[in-house]
């Protein structure tokens, strides 16, 4: 459901990251057949709610909705290696839509990635996390879903390249993929525990943008959470799992959910796909729903090395030379804001110094920050953010590379020295 997790064949990294989702932990009654019940009116509006806030969480709204378009009903173009796919009409339109789906076809796609006519459903729609999400979490998403107004607008159909448009060969991935089945709580760990575990591995989906994948548009699982580079977007989603990334071992509880929250926190900020991810769904959560998401996030397992991740590297020498340039050109267009000793103003303006993100061995966020520039989400607790401008048309790939260099190499820093062909390559990615 979120927009910026695009993968290989499965298309989408929203964020993210990214992209997390809470649940409410109410139980539903139901009928024989496993259909929610809404006895009268006030149950019905409660299940709505419920759904309104799980489908916002979930960030749904994004995929759903082109912009200056009407809301859920779909057109949104997701580019990846094997073509373009575009997300389906989700209103409950009896003819575009999904008006004739029932409870058990809504359960079904989430719970099986298979449409209400039986066909697969491509990995875009990432099933393959949403089967871990409740019988009753899906049935008031559903009923959000078949609240909202109609829009009488048909889906665009997919634009995948040959032998990719043969939806038959996903019984192929989904044998080596998809593992069916609803999310079990550990005993061994809290209820709070649990709660945040089922967030972010359920219908928050993070591994998709936090794990790289392989040629087959599958996740590497034994990497689980140790970041990879989103296809065709070029931002890098961080290695949760390396403390020389954005292992978030040693956080304070406060400051990752403040970043998860409100998009900055006095660790650093969040850009990119990530920020968008915020903006859309993280920040409409519960204080107890984002506690319980940063109790597992804390959890997960650090390592002291940093992962592998392919690098563009220039010699020692240019790198000093690099480094010298980049000093000059720190002092005159970053140091007002991010200070000379590289400590920054945060929350406003994220520090430099000692900051896992501006150190990986992937120095493609920094990059595009210094050519793109851009802002933190605006949220309800950072409705007016600062943000960076952009430096494309002012600095060469050359300038770009040695202050990307300095900041990396400065003030204990021990990042690697970047290359202007990293630059370049940069310059001319798409921004979303």
């Amino acid at each position: 459901m979120k927009r910026k997790s695009l993968f290989a064949l499965s298309a989408v990294v929203l964020v993210a990251a990214a992209a997390l989702v809470p649940v409410l932990w109410t139980g539903s009654d139901y009928l024989h057949n496993g259909t929610a019940m809404a006895a009268t009116p006030a149950d019905q509006a409660a299940l709505i709610k419920k759904g309104e806030y799980l489908a916002r969480a979930g960030d749904c709204i994004a995929c759903h909705t082109v912009r200056g378009g009407k809301e859920f009903a779909g057109g949104l173009p997701m580019l990846t290696p094997f073509g373009t796919l575009f997300t389906p009409n989700i209103t409950p339109d009896d003819q575009y839509g999904i008006g004739k789906w029932s409870q058990d076809d809504f359960y079904r796609a989430m719970h099986t990635g298979r449409s209400k006519d039986g066909s697969l459903l491509y990995p875009a729609f990432p099933f393959t996390s949403y089967t871990k999400v409740s019988r009753a979490d899906a049935d008031a998403i559903y009923a959000y879903l078949r609240s909202v107004p109609p829009v009488a607008v048909p889906s665009r159909p997919h634009e995948l390249k040959f032998p990719f448009n043969n939806r038959n060969l996903l019984i192929g991935w989904r044998t080596l993929f998809f593992r069916e089945g609803e999310y079990k709580p550990d005993p061994t760990k809290s209820v709070e525990w649990n709660r945040g575990a089922y967030l972010i591995e359920g219908l928050g989906h993070c591994g998709m943008c936090h794990t790289s994948i392989n040629a087959m548009g599958g996740p590497v699982n034994s990497a689980a959470f140790a970041g990879g580079l989103i296809p065709l977007q070029n931002w890098y989603a961080p290695s949760l799992t390396s403390n020389k990334e954005a292992g978030l071992g040693d956080w304070d509880i406060k400051d990752i959910s403040d970043l998860l929250k409100t998009g900055v926190s006095q660790r650093g900020a969040v850009f990119g796909p990530m920020a968008e991810v915020v903006h859309n769904s993280l920040q409409y959560m519960s204080d107890e729903d984002i506690h319980a998401m940063s109790t597992y996030l804390k959890t997960i397992p650090q390592k002291d090395e940093a992962p592998e991740h392919l690098q563009l590297e220039t010699s020692q020498q240019f790198g000093g030379e690099l480094l010298k340039q980049g000093q000059k050109i720190y002092a005159d267009n970053c140091a007002k804001c991010h200070a000379e000793n590289g400590l920054g103003m945060p929350p406003s303006f994220p520090p430099l110094a000692n900051n896992p993100s501006i150190q990986m061995p992937s120095a493609v966020n920094p990059i595009r920050m210094v050519l793109n520039g851009g802002y933190p989400p605006s949220t309800g607790g950072n409705p007016k953010p600062y943000g960076m401008p952009p430096f494309a048309q002012s600095l060469s790939n050359t300038e770009v590379a040695a202050v990307v260099t300095y900041i990396r190499q400065s003030w204990g820093n021990h990042g690697t020295a970047v290359s202007p062909q990293q630059v370049s390559d940069l310059r001319s990615a798409p921004l979303d």
